[in-house]
This record gives structure tokens, sequence and C-alpha cells, in this order.
């Protein structure tokens, strides 16, 4: 090698001499062009002589090796230019990946000026393959030829057969029902699902997320669901479900008129939506919209849905309002959708974490916060002048200059999480964001993600009619168990995170995963 770059050397400076000496001697154009080309074409062979047996050499010396050609090529002076596309020179048992031709651009003749970013680009190009095109598998190619629904029963009998696991390098296993159910399902879902999201509707109210306050969820969950390209198909042949990418909180804003409590323009609205899709397209008739699904976050989520019978009874409907006693929100089919408040969509986590340790938590239970609902007053009545309990209406502006509402969060044991008009709340997410163990108080609730996540693992969920026993209850857990709790809500974490690109197992793909998994248990066989 290191004679192959004294000898480039020395025709260069051949190259130099050559014109320099016609400079000084006022050749004429035609003989200095002439020259210059037979000095060009001479070196240019000597080049692809020396590339070649380079190659060959290399190949020889490493039988059933594998060698890309961009190595010898930055090496023998790429840097430089080229002025001739390499060709291969392929030896047996060895695989060359060969680089095109560098591509060269002047302003005028005679003068060779190198693109270097768009030769980067091509290196780039093919250094790494296209990020979504992954190797597929001989299971992945077969899921492939199967429909729609042939591949959902193949998936749901493979999960049932999981291999069984006892740990995991990215997954807690106390955290969960059945890791290894979890594992084997997240896989198929990975492989396998496949989801089709209607264009039409105009904004606001469809595809335009809201990415800040109290229901972010069903905007951050929109905006990453419409960006994806592993689990959204074009082809709505090919999909599994079928989405409906409306926002209740931009229905709110866009349709409710204040303080009138009438939510039939917004059912109606929904309702008229749903038969043009049902008019449009064949897909809701096929199914009555069994295999559609959209996603709420506030309150309302449930009850706008009450003026299309096929919209309530049928769809799979993610909301936060996950409550079973009024009738809409059915337990199995629906998913439950974690509430979580962000305050710069930016910076999703910019306020989350930093938790003290067990020993700088002072404060036994911790609640600040409106009096609404039938919970909360109970809660006030019984211990607010607790001393091991900190118990308020609202944080006072005296307590708060002290101590502020996630300094309280961080600096308590347990973190009081009662429902307030409906069940749900995002102090269940912001006490596990603060690694604080999380006290649920809402009868009738199914708490979120529940399908694979063992809630009693890292929460303490508490009857409404034993508010008056919460001292004693909480007393009652051993230190041992505390720190098991605490230790839990700690790894549970990484589940509840919104990232603005979406990682494995956080908060999108684990409410992607719920809403998979429920499909799953009620599809049917159509060969049984």
């Amino acid at each position: 090698m290191e004679m192959i770059i004294l000898l480039r050397r020395a025709a260069f400076f051949l190259m130099k001499e050559l014109f320099l000496c016609c400079a000084r001697h006022r050749t004429i154009c035609r003989k200095l062009i002439f020259g210059g080309a037979i000095t060009t074409v001479a070196g240019a062979f000597l080049h692809m002589w020396f590339l070649a047996w380079h190659v060959t050499v290399s190949s020889d010396n490493s039988l059933n090796g594998s060698m890309q050609l961009s190595e010898t090529l930055n090496e023998a002076g790429i840097d430089k230019f080229q002025i001739f596309p390499a060709s291969s020179v392929i030896s047996l048992n060895s695989s060359i990946e060969v680089i095109p031709s560098v591509r060269i651009k002047g302003k005028r003749a005679g003068v060779v000026n190198i693109d270097r970013r768009k030769i980067d680009n091509e290196l780039k190009s093919i250094a790494s393959p296209p990020p979504h095109r992954i190797p597929t598998s001989p299971l992945d190619r077969y899921i492939r030829t199967l429909s729609p629904i042939e591949a959902l029963v193949f998936a749901k009998k493979e999960i049932e057969h999981a291999p069984i696991i006892t740990e995991h390098p990215e997954l807690y296993a106390p955290l969960f029902q059945n890791v290894s159910v979890f594992k084997r399902s997240y896989e198929l879902m990975e492989m396998t699902f496949k989801i089709y999201i209607y264009r039409d509707g105009k904004r606001p109210v469809f595809h335009y997320p809201q990415l800040k306050g109290i229901y972010a969820s069903e905007g951050w969950f929109m905006q990453l669901m419409e960006a994806n390209k592993q689990f959204v198909t074009k082809d709505p042949e090919r999909a599994h479900l079928f989405y409906l990418p409306y926002s209740v909180r931009r229905l709110e804003m866009a349709l409710y008129k204040p303080n009138s409590h009438n939510l039939r323009p917004l059912s109606n609205f929904l309702r008229d939506y749903v038969n043009m899709i049902a008019a449009k397209y064949p897909f809701w008739n096929r199914t009555h919209g069994s295999d559609h699904f959209f996603v709420a976050c506030h309150d309302w989520g449930p009850y706008t849905t009450t003026a299309h019978q096929e919209l309530k009874e049928n769809t799979i409907k993610v909301l936060c309002n996950a409550d079973i006693s009024e009738g809409i929100f059915k337990a199995g089919k629906d998913v439950s959708l974690p509430e979580t408040t962000i305050r710069t969509p930016r910076r999703p986590h910019r306020y989350i974490g930093g938790g003290n340790r067990v020993s700088q938590r002072p404060i036994l239970a911790f609640f600040a916060g409106y009096m609404h609902g039938r919970v909360r007053p109970i809660l006030l009545k019984y211990w607010k002048k607790d001393e091991d309990m900190k118990i308020y209406r609202r944080l006072p502006v005296h307590v708060s200059q002290k101590m502020s509402y996630v300094q309280h969060m961080k600096s308590s044991k347990y973190c009081i999480c009662p429902m307030g008009y409906e069940v749900n709340s995002p102090r269940i997410v912001e006490a596990i964001y603060y690694e604080c163990v999380p006290v649920i108080i809402a009868d009738n609730f199914v708490l979120p993600l529940s399908e694979v996540l063992d809630w009693s693992a890292f929460s303490v969920v508490i009857a409404e009619k034993d508010v008056p026993k919460l001292k004693e209850i909480l007393l009652a857990i051993p230190l041992r168990k505390y720190t098991k709790l605490q230790l839990n809500v700690k790894m549970v974490q990484k589940h509840f995170l919104w990232h603005p690109i979406p990682i494995k197992y956080d908060l999108f793909h684990m409410i992607l995963h719920s809403i998979w998994f429920n499909r799953l248990k009620r599809i049917q066989d159509p060969h049984s």
C-alpha cells in the first residue's frame, strides 16, 4: 500500500513539473493540451492497474472475508479527485460494496470541483441501510402472506404459547402481570400491526393535536401516530385497525357553548362524521365499527359518542375517563389512557424526575387541589389537621413559599390521587414522575395500561369507603414493602414518558400495545 501511495505521489509530481516547464517556455496552447492529455491518460491507467492489483491481493489474503471498496478509494486519494468511475474487481468468496462514481462539477472547463456534500451523503446512504428496511425473518415474511384477520388470529395463538422468560434487559418483570406474554405480544405487534388513518376531516377538530395541558395525551398520541411509518399503512386493505383522528379537546373549544351544559352539538358532529366515513368507505360497514378506534383524554370523551350507537358500542375507545359504572367504557375492549400533564411540549421531560430517597421523605401522604367530586371533601374532612399528612384544599401561599407543590410530592412517601368530577386524575402519572407511591381512590376506575401492568406492584388502591381509615392503611404497610413499591415506581416511569421521537416501551408504544392486545382478545378465528 505504501508503494502505491509513493507511485501516485510521483505521478502527480511529474504532471506538476510538466505544466510548470511548459509555462516557463511559453509553449503554445495546443502542445500544452496534448502533453497534459497524454500524462492524464497514463496516470489513469496506472491508477486503475494499482487499484485492481490491491483489490485482488486483499481478496486473496482473506478468503471468505468481506471488504468495502469505499475504504480502498479513500486510501487511494478520493479526497483529491477521481476521473474515471471505479470498476469492481470481484474474487471468489468475497463480497464487495461498490461506491458509485464521484460526481464532479465545475463552473468552466478545466476546473475540477468536488462536491464534498454529495460524496458524504452517498457514502452515508451506502454505509447504513434505510431506517425502515429492517431485515425480515421467516416469521415476518410468513405474517405478510396472511390476510389482516388471519394475521391477528395467528398472533393470538402465538401469544397463548409465549416462551417463558424471567429476566429481560429492558423489562422489569415485577411490574407486569406476565412479562413473558407482554414480551411476545409486543414483538408480534412490531411485526404485524398496521393502522389506517382517515385523512378526512378538517382542522381544528381533526389532525390538529394539542400538546400542552392536562388533556395532552390525546394530542401526543395523534401527532406521533400520524408521523409513524412503522405501524401506519396507506393501504386500507392491509389494515388491522382504523384510526379516527379527532381531538375531543379541540371539539369542545370549537363547538361547546360555555355554561350551556349541552354536549349535544359535539355528539351530533361526531355522528355526522362517522356517517360520512361509512358512506364514503366500505370499512366501517364491514364490522359496524368494531375495528375502528379513537383516542380522547378529555372528560367528555365517552359522552360525545352517545348520538351514534355503533360509535358508542362497537369502537375501541381509548379514554382517560375509563369509568365502567356509566356503561360506555367496557373493560377488556376499551383502553384506559394515562392522563399526562405536559407543561412544555418542546421539552416534555423538563419537570420530571429527581425524587428524594426514602430517608428524605418525611411526609407520610400529600394532596392539594380543588374540592370537587364526591371523594375529596371527605378526604379533607378527616385529614386536613393531621400532622403526618399534608392534605390541603389548595396549597396555601405561606406553605408554597417554603415548599412548592412538586417539592411536596418529592418529599412524600405517598401521593394521594382521589377522583374529581371523573375517575381519572393527572396526579397518578405525576406521582410516578416524582417517584412518590400513588394512592388511588376512585371506585370503578380501570387503571391505565392494566392489560399488562400489575398496579399492585407500584401503587396502593383504596376504596372510597375507606377514606376514614387512610392513615391506618398506610401505616400498616411494612417498610420493606414500601421500599419495594417505591423502587417499582422508579422502574415503571419509563413506560409513562412521551418522546418527540418514540422509543421502545415508552408511553406511545404502551398505549398502542393495549389497543393491539384488546383487539386480539376479541378476535375470532373465521375457520372455527
